[in-house]
């Protein structure tokens, strides 16, 4: 259920200086972590929940393959409060609708009319989340939106956040990058072909420390394993 936080209330009748309510879509990796840290220097927003499909066979955050008792432990770390939207593995586009849909209108109900993205520069990713959510009476925001990929994967580094690649796509880069940390060392090692935020799929990760973290995530290392011939997922524990 997602509940309406206690906005700041004016005496002044339309208030335009309010923060208005938004939701993050949530992936626990970096492009989300940057939205965030955004979101949350802009006296325009109040961010007040983060959403994360899970896949119910795994019990795992779709694609990033990172297990549900980490994400809950993220967000908690964060300070936000967390609303999953569970879909089953390898869900068509109908039935992926559905459940963003229903999670959609929840959040209207409740008085959200925006929906903010970690995108960066997707021109096709950006239309269809614009269209989806028109279909329900919301905005899509996209805070990063064309800022440099270079750029912001140097400054993430650089300010102290700290994230694991959990999956690699293994046409794109080498599957050893799975596992290793995202640093600069990584950066300068990535094939030219990728882009350094993995904006095309390269890879995904997941944050556990950095300076909007109220405390870093405890996490190691398990197994690496190849699914469907072509992704490497590294577990976190």
């Amino acid at each position: 259920m997602i509940e309406m936080p206690d906005l700041p209330s004016s005496s002044t009748e339309g208030n335009a200086e309010d923060p208005r309510p938004v939701l993050l879509s949530w992936s626990g990796g970096k492009d989300s972590t940057l939205a965030l840290e955004r979101l949350r220097a802009s006296p325009e927003w109040h961010v007040v929940g983060l959403l994360t499909t899970v896949t119910e066979e795994h019990d795992r955050i779709s694609m990033h393959g990172v297990r549900r008792s980490l994400l809950e432990a993220q967000a908690e770390a964060l300070g936000v409060p967390l609303t999953i939207v569970w879909v089953p593995s390898g869900a068509s586009n109908e039935v992926y609708g559905e459940r963003m849909g229903a999670a959609m209108r929840e959040a209207v109900d409740a008085g959200i009319t925006s929906v903010a993205f970690g995108d960066l520069f997707l021109e096709e990713v950006r239309s269809y989340r614009e269209r989806m959510l028109a279909t329900v009476g919301m905005e899509a925001v996209f805070p990063i939106w064309g800022m440099d990929t270079a750029e912001l994967a140097r400054r993430f580094t650089d300010d102290g956040y700290r994230a694991i690649l959990t999956c690699v796509d293994t046409e794109q880069i080498p599957a050893s990058f799975a596992g290793r940390d995202f640093d600069p060392r990584l950066l300068q090692e990535l094939p030219e072909s990728a882009d350094p935020c993995g904006e095309n799929g390269e890879f995904h990760s997941f944050v556990h420390d950095g300076p909007i973290f109220l405390h870093s995530v405890p996490c190691s290392r398990g197994d690496r394993v190849l699914r469907d011939g072509r992704f490497m997922y590294q577990d976190l524990l």
